[in-house]
């Protein structure tokens, strides 16, 4: 029989903010590798937080915000609950400022997008120059766009009605019936398909029937990592 998983207890009230990160990661059940590309960190970075030898910057400690959910004032200094019940409904007027973060990973799933922007899954607001604070932002998993889109990074995303004409060259999020891409939309040879290209050259291009597209959204903005340090 497999080991069975305990959860651990929480941290004590004098525990440090490395305490209550190395709570997450046994809590999440990644190693130190696998949690650091969870919430989109360099390892070695992380390495220093967790030693010691690094204070963890605002930035880091948005990051596992943003990523998993947590209430920023249990990480940062133990008060409040990891992760509060009524986290959204509290959420007041004043903090409501900036573009909503959605904890959906846009690349993975087949779950129509539509569907999935729920109060419930927002987990902060992202209030920066030039982002629309009425369209979402979502993560985005992979490497195929690198470094462009680099792993772990948010993306701000529009609809777009799938009868209007496509901005060749830009990125979309593309909706299929059964997954969900990030790519560059290119002109096809047939008008009735379009190129789905990669800005990482170990991936090859996609041609995809634009029938089978069941939704379009243009991205507007990207937020690699180096925008949350």
């Amino acid at each position: 029989m497999g080991k069975t998983f305990e959860e651990p207890g929480l941290p004590e009230a004098g525990a440090s903010v490395v305490d209550r990160i190395k709570y997450l990661i046994t809590l999440s059940r990644n190693t130190q590798a696998s949690f650091s590309n969870l919430i989109g960190v360099d390892p070695a970075s992380l390495s220093r937080v967790l030693s010691g030898k690094a204070a963890p910057s605002d930035g880091f400690l948005n990051r596992i915000v943003v990523n998993l959910g947590v209430s920023k004032d249990w990480l940062r200094d133990g008060s409040d609950v990891p992760f509060p019940k009524n986290a959204h409904a509290a959420v007041s007027d004043a903090a409501r400022q900036g573009a909503p973060v959605y904890d959906i990973d846009v690349a993975a799933g087949n779950t129509p997008l539509s569907r999935m922007f729920t109060e419930e899954r927002i987990v902060g607001f992202m209030k920066l120059p030039g982002l629309n604070p009425e369209l979402p932002i979502v993560r985005v998993s992979g490497n195929s766009m690198q470094p462009r889109l680099n792993p772990g990074c948010y993306i701000s995303i529009r609809p777009v009605p799938l009868d209007a004409p496509i901005s060749w060259g830009s990125i979309y999020v593309v909706v299929l019936s059964d997954f969900r891409l990030v790519k560059y939309v290119r002109r096809n040879a047939n008008p009735e398909f379009v190129t789905l290209h990669s800005e990482n050259p170990d991936f090859d291009d996609i041609e995809v029937q634009r029938s089978k597209i069941e939704a379009l959204y243009l991205v507007e903005n990207v937020i690699n990592h180096d925008f949350l340090s």
